[in-house]
């Protein structure tokens, strides 16, 4: 299966890098995070956040989100407002 992962702000920073395609099984949007994070630095510090916020297809979903082929799975930090 193939997923396009995109990142956003701060995340996008640490990485230095907008967006990927991944292929592998992933159950959920944690899988895939978990998988990322393992990868080690950057990956760690920019996924590893407890606060970090993912969408599926632009909708922002808990990260127990099943995830399918052709998903677009975006991990950005928290947003404040002001």
């Amino acid at each position: 299966m193939t997923i396009k992962v995109v990142f956003f702000a701060r995340v996008r920073e640490q990485l230095g890098q907008d967006s990927l395609e991944l292929s592998g099984d992933f159950d959920s949007v944690d899988a895939l995070r978990q998988h990322l994070v393992a990868r080690g630095e950057p990956w760690s510090r920019a996924l590893g956040s407890q606060t970090l916020l993912a969408a599926v297809n632009h909708d922002i979903v808990p990260l127990h989100t099943a995830v399918k082929a052709g998903d677009e799975v975006a991990f950005f930090p928290p947003v404040t407002g002001g």
